[in-house]
């Protein structure tokens, strides 16, 4: 029964590997330090420049494990360095900066009803004689023979708010796009931050692994040869046996793991292919969290792209329920058109020009226009609605993200004590094992607890450093 736990759990330690790494500091003591500070954005201006650090595109070679490595030589990424890298090239972010240019182009479409119209005109008609337009519309049906160019401008007086309302509701537009676009950079660093401290995670793990299989092969070894000189028994052997037999597939696991953890960052980055990575740990002491959640969810609701995004929206759809409603009242315009008709019948002169003003009032269109307005009124207070929503969803996720982000702290001094622990007790469950006072079910048990403990305290560091990015990303962004 015993074995069959520790194999159970020893299973059970393969499962931990969405992201898994490892850097062995186990003396780096958490102390206070001041958190992260965000670096705004502009969308009309990119983002930061990278290091040069991507490499000519090569074709990737299989290598002996089935999977695709490059042919170049490792590239060496600090965390900046892969956000840098991550900011240049995703093409997320590029796609969010430029549906936020194109918003801008909007604003300037719909301005351009504030502004003249010029138009020149080149006109010649051929009729004949007597011709009269009787058909149609409403017109002059008189038609003359002529050859004639000129001009007309029209220019809007006053439509009672209209026009200027539509072009406040496109410059907001315009801004929540903005923002959009810089939700969408803090969005693609997290995963940046996420993938970097996985792939670190995923080769402490293989370390672990990789000493796992080293120190059960030499037990195995020792054990064999003593079984052999019967000074072991053979059940001896096959525990042995079956405790290397588990630590290889710890380490076939662990490989997986790295390869899946290089393949998300490769592709965060911008790569269409698999990258090997030369990852700088940070040695930079850890920090405990902040002590006030509150401050932390002020920030949040004050400095967050997506709460400044949803106010905009709500903003813009306010006033374009204004610029509908203001669609009833009646639009002035001036007008003017002059011209020279060189070929021309005599009863007509040789130039011609003329000015004035038109009023349209709107009197009847099938309710077009109320029912816009209470269109947009009703899309108003459903943006009103997701604006809350959207500040109760961000006050809980930084709350929770402080929460994880503290337990995860904790975690870091647990699981230090755990190792010490477990190597302690493998260390005399070793002992006892060489005297003949203990069996091989007592040595197996207590490697597995060592291995389970590697592995937790090798996570816990990456853990708590993804910890603190998620909460900066929920708070002030990375």
């Amino acid at each position: 029964m015993r074995l069959g736990w520790a194999i159970c759990l020893l299973g059970s330690s393969l499962s931990f590997g969405q992201v898994s790494s490892l850097v062995q500091n186990p003396s780096d003591a958490p102390v206070d330090s001041n958190p992260w500070q965000r670096e705004l954005q502009s969308v009309t201006h990119g983002g930061p420049a990278a290091p040069n650090l991507q490499p000519p595109p090569q074709a990737p070679t299989p290598n002996g494990n089935g999977t695709q490595a490059s042919t170049q030589p490792p590239m060496r990424l600090s965390v900046k360095d892969a956000e840098a890298l991550a900011v240049k090239n995703n093409p997320q972010i590029s796609s969010a900066r430029l549906t936020a240019l194109a918003a801008h182009h909007v604003t300037r479409e719909v301005r351009s009803n504030l502004w003249p119209q010029a138009y020149a005109d080149l006109t010649a008609v051929d009729s004949a004689d007597g011709s009269r337009i009787s058909a149609g519309a409403l017109n002059n049906p008189i038609i003359f023979e002529r050859a004639a160019y000129g001009a007309t401008v029209s220019q809007l007086i006053t439509d009672f708010g209209h026009t200027t309302n539509l072009v406040a509701s496109t410059r907001l537009q315009e801004k929540a796009q903005g923002q959009n676009a810089l939700a969408t950079k803090e969005q693609i660093l997290l995963a940046t931050d996420q993938s970097f401290y996985g792939v670190l995670q995923a080769q402490a793990v293989l370390q672990v692994a990789q000493e796992t299989v080293n120190s059960r092969q030499l037990l195995t070894d020792r054990v064999t040869a003593l079984a052999k000189s019967k000074l072991k028994s053979d059940l001896d052997a096959s525990f042995a046996n079956v405790n290397l037999a588990q630590a290889k597939l710890l380490l076939l696991d662990a490989q997986n793991s790295e390869q899946g953890a290089l393949a998300s960052l490769s592709a965060i980055l911008g790569f269409p292919t698999l990258q090997s990575f030369e990852l700088v740990n940070e040695n930079n002491p850890l920090a405990s969290p902040p002590s006030d959640v509150s401050k932390l969810i002020g920030e949040a609701l004050t400095e967050r792209p997506e709460i400044l995004s949803a106010t905009f929206e709500y903003e813009s759809a306010q006033k374009l329920h204004i610029a509908n409603r203001d669609s009833m009242y009646p639009s002035i315009a001036a007008l003017g058109a002059v011209g020279q008709a060189p070929i021309r019948n005599d009863n007509l002169s040789s130039w011609y020009g003329a000015v004035g003003v038109n009023v349209q009032i709107p009197v009847f269109n099938g309710f077009l226009y109320p029912a816009k307005s209470r269109e947009t009124d009703l899309r108003a207070q459903a943006a009103q609605q997701r604006l809350i929503d959207l500040r109760n969803r961000i006050s809980r996720d930084v709350r929770t993200s402080w929460l994880n982000a503290n337990t995860v702290y904790q975690r870091l001094s647990v699981t230090r004590q755990l190792l010490d622990q477990a190597n302690l007790a493998l260390d005399l469950a070793q002992t006892r094992y060489n005297l003949g006072l203990g069996s091989i079910v007592e040595l197996s048990q207590a490697q597995l607890q060592q291995t389970q403990a590697q592995i937790s305290n090798a996570q816990a560091r990456y853990d708590y450093r993804v910890a603190q990015a998620i909460l900066l990303f929920e708070t002030t962004g990375i």
